[in-house]
């Protein structure tokens, strides 16, 4: 949630930069509220100072034999005024958390303004491969001719827009999850395994709710109301909700593999077809809680971290800087890294890095105490590291053979046990 007194003070520049993110924001009505609040702050302090001076000349206007009728009198009479300004400042603070709590976080500064016309490529890996003496195959194709999935049987007992993975298929994502999993632990991150079912608070804080409710999946009878989980991140960054932290144990660092489940998938257009979008998939995710002034180090840390997995698996990828209109609801800045489908042509997610500075922790009050005492809220960052369902289509396309085989990348091979290529079923 943006800070509102940043709002209060600077309306203009928090204008400025939510319409670089194509927000058409008005100050004007949450101005209005901040200055009925103000106002109605100073009539009930002013009204509860009076009454506590009235009420404390009762002894002395009693000792001087005076009427104390008419102190009850009035000091009741405050009292029901109090009630109806307290009732209104209520009404108020409400809704001034209506009209907020729905705008999508400021972005960084430096962030180009638009959508994703305006996204810049700023690094690049690999060459893209070229099949020469034989017409490739999409990851489809090959996915069935070596026996990895089977599409047919998932349709049947789910429907479309999700797929079964089957012998060596099932152990391929399973080895692209061992890879990404000893990874972060290698690199010092806490392992998590969330729940998959959350309570509406956690999509509240993750900056999913109210704007995106519709978008996740949602128990029916549950009550409270409880969803499925669309992100880990959608977990990993409650944990430490409505908590004080020590600065002293800050960076916190944890990722966690779980399934995903999203309603955006069922796309039907031939080029997304297969396990490039789809309603459940495989993801690990990175998340870190850090200090206000540590969160760009996490930052790069992060895109570096997802970076370093896809070139593990010697894929070709690009690194987009997303202009401020494709950064997501909650996040002030992202870097996108995207992995070469032949099939496609195109560069396609794996991994978003996303740093939502304090946005998330104002709605979660997550918050650290520094050495002086002060009280700070965290800053919060994402990555996937790695989505699986765009890595294994690309994997499967770029390390294509003419015979029909597929070569596992060296670090997936222990995960295999030794098994080095995918051949064609018979």
């Amino acid at each position: 949630m943006i800070d509102l007194k940043l709002i209060e003070e600077k309306p203009e520049y928090v204008k400025e930069a939510l319409a670089k993110k194509g927000w058409d924001f008005n100050p004007e009505p949450l101005l209005a509220l901040f200055k009925e609040r103000r106002a109605l702050l100073k009539e009930v302090e002013a009204n509860k100072a009076e009454q506590n001076k009235l009420s404390n000349s009762v002894p002395q206007i009693k000792k001087e034999g005076g009427n104390v009728q008419e102190i009850f009198a009035k000091v009741k009479e405050l009292a029901a005024q109090n009630k109806a300004k307290e009732q209104r400042l209520e009404e108020v603070k409400k809704e001034i958390q209506a009209q907020v709590e729905v705008l999508p976080n400021m972005p960084d500064p430096d962030l180009a303004a638009g959508g994703k016309e305006n996204n810049t490529p700023v690094y690049s890996f690999g060459k893209k491969p070229t099949f020469d003496g034989f017409k490739p195959k999409d990851h489809v194709e090959l996915a069935e001719s070596l026996g990895l999935i089977d599409y047919k049987r998932a349709a049947k007992i789910s429907g479309s827009g999700t797929w079964l993975y089957t012998g060596l298929g099932a152990q391929l994502e399973w080895a692209l999850l061992n890879y990404f999993i000893s990874t972060h632990i290698a690199d010092g991150y806490t392992m998590i395994l969330p729940p998959h079912i959350l309570n509406e608070d956690s999509g509240f804080t993750a900056g999913q709710f109210p704007k995106f409710k519709e978008d996740v999946f949602w128990l029916e009878g549950s009550e409270p109301r409880k969803f499925i989980l669309p992100t880990a991140e959608t977990a990993l960054v409650n944990i430490h909700r409505n908590e004080i932290l020590s600065e002293d144990d800050l960076p916190k660092k944890y990722f966690a593999y779980t399934p995903c489940y999203r309603k955006e998938a069922g796309s039907y257009r031939t080029e997304e077809r297969g396990m490039i979008r789809g309603y459940q998939f495989d993801k690990v995710e990175m998340v870190q809680y850090t200090t206000d002034d540590g969160s760009d180090k996490a930052f790069d840390e992060l895109v570096e971290k997802a970076k370093r997995l896809l070139e593990g698996l010697g894929l070709c990828y690009q690194l987009d800087k997303l202009a401020a209109g494709d950064c997501s609801h909650s996040m002030a800045r992202t870097y996108d890294i995207e992995v070469w489908i032949p099939s496609m042509g195109i560069y396609k997610e794996v991994s978003s890095v996303s740093n939502a500075r304090d946005y998330q922790a104002r709605r979660g009050m997550i918050r650290y105490k520094d050495k002086e005492g002060k009280v700070h809220f965290c800053h919060t960052l994402n990555g996937s590291g790695l989505a699986t369902s765009r890595v294994f289509p690309a994997l499967l396309e770029q390390n294509q053979q003419a015979d029909g085989s597929v070569i596992i990348p060296e670090v997936l091979r222990p995960f295999m046990g030794g098994l080095s290529v995918l051949k064609p079923i018979k």
